[in-house]
C-alpha cells in the first residue's frame, strides 16, 4: 500500500499542476473575452453617438439641440460638430487599439493644423474642465493644448509640435 502511494503521488501532482495550468488558461481567456466585450460595448456606444452627431450635422434644428456653443451660424455649428466628431474618431481608434499613443499624437498633430478645429478647441475649453485629471481625455487634452500653443508660436514646424514619441522618451 505504501509503495502504491509513492507511485500515485507524482501522478496526482502532475494532474494538479495540469489542472492549475488549465484554470490559468481559462482565466486568461475569460479576461480576454471580457476586454473584447468592453471594447464592443464602447464601439457600439460610440456608433450611437456618431449617428446622432451625423443627424445633427445634417439638420440645423438637431444641431442647435446638440451643440452647447452659442452665437454660431448654422454652417459654423456644423463645422464645430464635425470637428468634435473627428477628434472623437481619433480617441476611439486609440481606445480600441487601432492607434498606439504615438500614432494618436501624429494624427492629432495634423488635426491641430486645421483652423476650424483650433477654434472648436478654444470654444470648448470649459467643457474639458470637468474631465477627470487621470482620464485619457485629460491626457490627450493636455497634448492638444500644447500642440496648439506650439503651432501659434511656430506654425511652420507643425510636424514637431507635441510630445516626443514614447518610444524615444
Amino acid at each position: 500500500m505504501l509503495a502504491l502511494g509513492f507511485v500515485r503521488a507524482p501522478f496526482s501532482r502532475g494532474r494538479r499542476r495540469r489542472q492549475e495550468e488549465l484554470m490559468l488558461e481559462l482565466l486568461r481567456q475569460l479576461t480576454q473575452m471580457t476586454e473584447e466585450v468592453r471594447r464592443a460595448n464602447l464601439i457600439q456606444q460610440y456608433r450611437l453617438s456618431v449617428e446622432q452627431m451625423d443627424r445633427a450635422i445634417d439638420d440645423p434644428a438637431l444641431a442647435a439641440a446638440m451643440s452647447t456653443l452659442t452665437g454660431l451660424s448654422e454652417r459654423r455649428r456644423r463645422q464645430m460638430l464635425f470637428s468634435n466628431r473627428q477628434y472623437g474618431v481619433l480617441l476611439m481608434a486609440h481606445r480600441v487599439g487601432v492607434y498606439d499613443w504615438d500614432e494618436l499624437v501624429g494624427h492629432l498633430r495634423v488635426l491641430c493644423r486645421n483652423e476650424v478645429f483650433a477654434e472648436y478647441w478654444a470654444s470648448t475649453v470649459e467643457h474639458r474642465r470637468s474631465v477627470p485629471d487621470e482620464s485619457l481625455e485629460s491626457r490627450v487634452g493636455s497634448v492638444v493644448d500644447g500642440m496648439l500653443e506650439d503651432l501659434r508660436d511656430d506654425p511652420d514646424e507643425w510636424w514637431v509640435v507635441g510630445p516626443v514619441p514614447e518610444s524615444q522618451e
